[in-house]
């Protein structure tokens, strides 16, 4: 008997989750029948659909990526999460699969290396990119301390993706429901903990550790 892999999209961003479905439409033995804009719509349709495996963009309004990871497996304790990102960042890949992720590749791998991910982890095993494998186990080799940013709770983690990603304090307090004091108060923790004294300094860190694209206004 064929094996059908329920698949469920999630990226805000319109253009990816159609280029992905597109690109999964014609792949034998795997459906996509679902779509999410967000973490919190993703754990609301995998409630209903019970997807097999969950294409996961990390970085999202709202909760984002590990966030929902962990939501959406309390609903729908049989998916799958691969984890989908431009970000290549270690960190991520670890608190992914802390969070319960399968695997992680990058938004610029191939159809047949997306296609091999998702059969992967269907069969419950870990599939992470090669490029990303690299990383870690250089980083491993190499690093006598904890990477800057694994110094953060993940909720310090979470406040810290909104900040670098321009978001202000009612923004931020909004999108994680939380007071704006409680979202100042991990602002200066943050601050204390990677040694930074302002949103400028920490953007800076996060693109020196690969959390943030460098972009033309960030190089100013």
């Amino acid at each position: 008997m064929n094996v059908l892999i329920k698949v469920i999209i999630v990226d805000d961003h319109d253009l990816v989750r159609t280029g992905i479905k597109m690109m999964l439409s014609d792949v034998q033995g795997i459906k996509v029948i679902g779509e999410a804009s967000s973490g919190e719509d993703a754990v609301m349709l995998a409630k209903t659909s019970q997807p097999d495996v969950v294409l996961m963009d990390v970085r999202m309004p709202g909760i984002g990526g590990i966030e929902a990871t962990k939501k959406l497996l309390r609903v729908s304790p049989d998916s799958r999460i691969l984890a989908v990102t431009v970000c290549d960042s270690d960190l991520f890949p670890t608190r992914l699969m802390q969070a319960g992720a399968y695997g992680y590749i990058t938004k610029d791998a191939s159809m047949s290396e997306m296609i091999k991910a998702i059969k992967t982890v269907y069969q419950r095993q870990r599939y992470i990119s090669q490029d990303i494998a690299n990383q870690l186990a250089i980083k491993a080799l190499t690093d006598n301390g904890e990477p800057v940013f694994d110094m953060l709770s993940e909720r310090e983690l979470q406040v810290c993706l909104k900040i670098i990603s321009g978001g202000r304090v009612q923004e931020i307090a909004d999108e994680l429901c939380l007071s704006p004091k409680t979202v100042n108060s991990y602002r200066y923790r943050i601050f204390e903990k990677l040694n930074v004294k302002n949103d400028v300094e920490l953007t800076h860190l996060a693109i020196k550790h690969g959390l943030l694209e460098k972009t033309s206004e960030t190089d100013e």
